[in-house]
Order: structure tokens, then C-alpha cells, then sequence
């Protein structure tokens, strides 16, 4: 995002955002990701993860976006949507604690890479974060030069 060199040119695995309003499972989630080696940035609201990556002064790199979809206040969906359309070869992931097919497949065909369900289980969150780290490091198309 921005000029600022990606993350996962950096000491760190990579640089994930966690968007999601319920500070514990922020928490929970950011903390299994930093004790893996990632660096995590949070945002507790979609708005607030749209003006971190906005910042004219400080644009923020981000390797993988974790949002959750039902968020108080704003929505999670319309996150996940600037995500993709603004920087395309970022890979989202998104969460929710109500599973619902219709909404995964609609997501998914917005380019969402992948769907976790809360509560998240420490091991699938790390594989689904791998997964999408190495989807961003690996991009060879030309809308990876967002880097």
C-alpha cells in the first residue's frame, strides 16, 4: 500500500491488520499472530482500518487484511470491499462468528482468499495467515506493483 516497502521485505513474516470491534478477539487473534512472527496492526472498526492504510503521511504496508463482517459501528463487508477494490493484491481473509454460505460464496467471489469462523482455532488461523502471506509474496501480476 502506498510507497512504504512491504512488510515481508522486513525482519517479520509479514504485516497483517486484524479489523474487528470485540477487543478480546482482537486481541486473541493479534496475539497468536505476533507470537508467530508476524507484526500486527488492529483496528477496532472498518473506518478506522480504512484511515490506517489512507494515511497521506504514513501510508501503511499490509501484506493480509483479517476483517470481520458484522461489526458495531460499520460493516465489515463494505471493509472487505474497499480492501479489494483499492489494493487488489493485498489478500482479505474474513471472520465471523455466524457462518453463512451465501454470504462466504458472495465474499469469495469479491476475492476474499479465504473464510474463518470465530471462535478462530489458534492453528487454522496461522495456516489461513500463511497461506495468504506467501498468496502476497509470490503475486507476479502487475497489480502487485501496489507494493
Amino acid at each position: 500500500m502506498g510507497s512504504q516497502t512491504s512488510a515481508t521485505g522486513n525482519r517479520r513474516q509479514g504485516r497483517i491488520l486484524v479489523v474487528a470491534d470485540v477487543a478480546a478477539e482482537r486481541k486473541s487473534i493479534s496475539t497468536t499472530l505476533a507470537h508467530t512472527g508476524y507484526e500486527v496492526v488492529e483496528a477496532e472498526s472498518g473506518e478506522q482500518a480504512i484511515k490506517l492504510a489512507q494515511d497521506v503521511h504514513h501510508p501503511l504496508a499490509i501484506d493480509v487484511v483479517l476483517c470481520d463482517i458484522r461489526m458495531t459501528p460499520g460493516d465489515g463487508v463494505e471493509t472487505i470491499t474497499f480492501f479489494r477494490r483499492k489494493y487488489p493484491a493485498t489478500p482479505v481473509v474474513a471472520l465471523t462468528a455466524h457462518p453463512d454460505v451465501e454470504l462466504a460464496v458472495s465474499l469469495m467471489r469479491r476475492g476474499v482468499v479465504d473464510f474463518l469462523v470465530k471462535p478462530v482455532l489458534q492453528e487454522e488461523l496461522r495456516m489461513v495467515v500463511r497461506r495468504a502471506v506467501e498468496q502476497r509474496v509470490s503475486c507476479k501480476s502487475p497489480v502487485c506493483e501496489e507494493r
